[in-house]
């Protein structure tokens, strides 16, 4: 009896689909970020990357018009959670917006602002700092509901998606251009090589 039980909880653990390594847990075919016990830098490799879910919403500038994370398979997708009331933002849009300009033809950056009751402070913000890539209007936060588990309450955050639309990289902090950069061109290369890709440091 023992050794059946055995059996079949090994049986379950194995179709579970649990991931190796302490920082994170992914089941199922749709992402579920699962807390890394502290860790703000969470890579996700191979069989572990899951889809990422429907992301989409209001474009920030042009409340008649979508954007979608879906529109920009084949290209690396830098997903990031802000809001013009957040001291680190300020810093972090810029570093954002050289990733953009820089490496361009790899990847799409595409803002989430989130607890900005009024349109115009965020986008007084996009402006006055000449950010040119796009962002979602999210003033109640209901995109990063389709992340499962994922901390809302983390503001700058940052999903990283590769070029097959899974969830590669989470980052639960403010980044400069040169945290991004090397994730970009090491997830851009993936699946053919790229002359300037760089390992990410740890």
């Amino acid at each position: 009896m023992k050794k059946a039980l055995a059996l079949l909880l090994a049986a379950a653990f194995v179709l579970a689909g649990c991931t190796t390594g302490d920082d994170a847990v992914s089941r199922g075919a749709n992402f579920q970020f699962v807390s890394p016990g502290g860790k703000t830098d969470i890579f996700y490799e191979g069989n572990d990357r899951q889809e990422v879910p429907e992301v989409s919403g209001e474009d920030l500038f042009d409340e008649n018009k979508d954007i979608s994370v879906r529109d920009h398979r084949g290209k690396v997708v830098v997903l990031n959670v802000w809001g013009q009331w957040c001291g680190p933002c300020r810093t972090e849009a810029p570093e954002l917006q050289k990733v953009q300009d820089d490496l361009g033809d790899k990847v799409q950056v595409i803002g989430i602002d989130v607890r900005d009751p009024d349109r115009s402070a965020p986008q007084d913000f996009m402006r006055n700092r000449q950010l040119t890539y796009p962002s979602i209007y999210d003033p109640a936060g209901r995109t990063l509901l389709q992340f499962s588990g994922y901390p809302r309450n983390v503001v700058p955050s940052t999903i990283v998606v590769d070029k097959e639309q899974r969830v590669a990289a989470v980052f639960l902090r403010e980044l400069l251009a040169t945290d991004l950069k090397p994730v970009v061109n090491r997830l851009a290369a993936e699946g053919g090589q790229a002359p300037d890709a760089e390992q990410p440091g740890r």
